[in-house]
């Protein structure tokens, strides 16, 4: 005898719904928890273009020896302003006689150097098309799911994924200025300038450094400059081309071991003398804690923090 899974309609529409619900709070969930949305991804791909540098006296497809070692032929930026704005790393520009990019179509054009920095590593192209640009990541949490998009090796826009490694890493010593969020998202040479993306295909940051020891190989520790930064330095190099900077009117330190061994911070060394610093009150010998809420514990963190504020700022 054949019997009916929902022999009562009213039971059948309310289990659908049930299961329906309960699939809806499922796919909630996975998005509070920052799972990584393949169709996300995917389109956030079509945001990052290959960037073909053309160097004096160098084969296309090849590229000039920097300290003994051969840097990639081909690196990667990411559509960060609309009109065509392009934001990749300075080091893969190098010295070139020219730039073009290729989009996620196929298309190959010409670029405008916009301006450059090199204390963030970090420049501003533009070509004449309108991307689409990313949308900002709304915060940067320790070990969720974080993705790599790049160019590795020059073989192609691919994807790579990991999680959030760290924050606010300021003393790693690849540029004198950092704001790097840390990922274990494998990077390989040509990356340089790709997109580091949350689950939801939203930017995180803009893929810089590899810490390799000597090694070019991946050893899941790698750096993106924060969107932050990369927008502060975007944002004066399409307005002024170069970059504005304030001046608090200090100078501070390590702390020294006494002070250290009661909290973290930075020593005052020096206040200006009809400096912002001063009139606020601030005296040689203070400790500053903090910078805008932002914990500051090395000169290099606290240089990152001042130089994300722009002339002006409070």
């Amino acid at each position: 005898m054949q019997r009916a899974l929902f022999p009562c309609p009213w039971i059948s529409r309310a289990v659908i719904c049930c299961l329906t619900f309960g699939l809806l709070v499922m796919s909630a969930a996975r998005a509070e928890t920052g799972a990584v949305d393949p169709a996300s991804i995917t389109e956030a791909t079509k945001r990052v273009v290959v960037v073909l540098p053309r160097w004096q006296g160098v084969r296309p497809g090849f590229a000039p020896r920097t300290s003994g070692r051969r840097i990639a032929p081909e690196g990667s930026g990411i559509a960060i302003l609309p009109d065509g704005y392009i934001a990749t790393n300075d080091h893969v520009l190098g010295d070139p006689l020219s730039v073009r990019v290729r989009l996620h179509d196929g298309r190959v054009l010409p670029t405008e150097i916009v301006g450059r920095h090199a204390d963030t590593d970090i420049a501003l192209l533009k070509v004449a098309a309108d991307l689409p640009v990313f949308d900002p990541a709304p915060e940067t949490r320790l070990a969720t799911p974080a993705c790599a998009i790049g160019n590795p090796f020059g073989q192609g826009i691919s994807v790579s994924c990991g999680v959030i490694s760290g924050t606010d890493r300021s003393a790693t010593g690849f540029n004198p200025i950092e704001d790097f969020i840390q990922t274990d998202a494998a990077v390989n040479p040509g990356g340089s300038g790709g997109a580091l993306v949350d689950g939801a295909g939203r930017l995180l940051g803009m893929v810089s450094a590899i810490f390799a020891q000597g090694s070019d190989a991946n050893l899941g520790v790698n750096f993106a400059a924060s969107y932050r930064l990369v927008r502060r330095v975007v944002d004066d190099l399409k307005a002024h081309g170069a970059i504005r900077l304030g001046d608090i009117g200090l100078a501070v330190q390590t702390l020294p071991p006494d002070q250290a061994a009661r909290g973290g911070g930075v020593l005052v060394r020096q206040v200006d003398r009809g400096g912002p610093a001063l009139a606020a009150g601030i005296e040689a010998g203070d400790v500053i804690i903090a910078v805008d809420g932002r914990s500051v514990s090395t000169p290099a963190s606290f240089r990152a923090a001042a130089f994300l504020a722009r002339p002006g700022d409070r």
